[in-house]
């Protein structure tokens, strides 16, 4: 009978001890260790590479909790921050769930292509695979040699892994763009003289950069449908910046307006060539369904709103009194 009791202590003793330690955090050799762990890789090593990471356990005490626990083959593969309050119950926990630690990059309407690529080779956590890419050699690792890049990615928040590779965040802003493309080219006005996606995504570019008030893009659309209608000058400021390229200082000069290049608007008629950033939703949808109006011309009215004008002499006036404050 004493032996039996001896026994029964201590397996409860045993027991005892084992539930404090899956509930009391592990020693961190720093405030946060990094976890990385392979497809296909077994419970064993696991536990290695969680002690690798920094966390001060021994591995095959770890192993024997993972097998023990009837979990361990349901760990998944994955990138995983650890912090100071993980315990061995809430690391398999995080495990098992692929509890992965999520970084996330935005790419901000209006943008051009070249403030998406800085913003994604400074993004924490991406594994710079694309980041020493000319733009050609970017689009040809994206499946797309040949392609303009300009306002070819759609803005939005993308999350990801750490130490996933930047060439799947193109991938995912690439696909977005199709799909968001497509979807508003399905439900385009049929009147329009548009003749491709391809010019809807250049007219939805030059609307972006042209207003932030998205209820005045339907607006601006019109005034350049009716200008392309009657062959008129699109005339617009942000396609001759984005011809400067990066010396643009910031101030635009009459000398520009007259300088010919690709995209000078003034110079040229019809759209530019390419793209000239990143259109969100409400601009491709503005660019094949643009408001009913007579207008040919806007002027900014100062708060973020523009004033449309069908003749020039109602232009002028609202240039005088919006610019000029006349």
């Amino acid at each position: 009978m004493r032996y039996l009791i001896a026994v029964i202590l201590a397996v409860a003793a045993v027991v005892g001890a084992g539930f404090a330690w899956v509930h009391t955090p592990l020693t961190m050799a720093t405030a946060t260790a990094d976890l990385s762990i392979e497809p296909g890789t077994g419970v064993r090593e696991v536990a290695r590479l969680v002690a690798a990471s920094g966390v001060e356990v021994q591995p095959d005490l770890l192993y024997w909790w993972f097998r023990l626990s009837g979990k361990s083959r349901l760990i998944r593969a994955g990138s995983y921050e650890l912090g100071a309050d993980t315990t061995p119950l809430s690391l398999l926990q995080k495990l098992v769930r692929g509890d992965e630690a999520l970084r996330a990059v935005t790419l901000v309407e209006g943008w051009t292509f070249r403030q998406a690529r800085q913003a994604i080779s400074k993004a924490d956590g991406l594994k710079s695979e694309g980041a020493n890419l000319s733009d050609e050699a970017l689009m040809a690792a994206l499946g797309r040699p040949g392609q303009h890049p300009e306002g070819r990615f759609f803005p939005d928040t993308y999350t990801y892994s750490k130490g996933s590779s930047d060439l799947a965040v193109w991938t995912r802003a690439l696909h977005a763009m199709d799909k968001h493309l497509d979807a508003a080219w399905s439900l385009r006005n049929p009147a329009i003289s548009l003749q491709s996606p391809d010019q809807a995504l250049v007219l939805a570019s030059i609307i972006e950069k042209e207003t932030g008030k998205t209820a005045d893009q339907p607006l601006i659309s019109a005034v350049f449908h009716n200008r392309l209608l009657i062959g008129m000058r699109l005339q617009t400021d942000p396609t001759v910046i984005y011809g400067l390229g990066p010396q643009f200082d910031g101030n635009l000069r009459r000398i520009d307006l007259q300088t010919d290049t690709p995209y000078n608007t003034y110079t040229r008629a019809g759209l530019p060539p390419s793209p000239i950033s990143l259109p969100g939703k409400s601009a491709l949808m503005a660019a094949v369904r643009p408001q009913a109006s007579k207008a040919l011309y806007f002027v900014a009215r100062g708060d973020g709103s523009s004033q449309f004008s069908a003749t020039l002499d109602e232009h002028n006036r609202a240039v005088d009194k919006y610019q000029r404050g006349r």
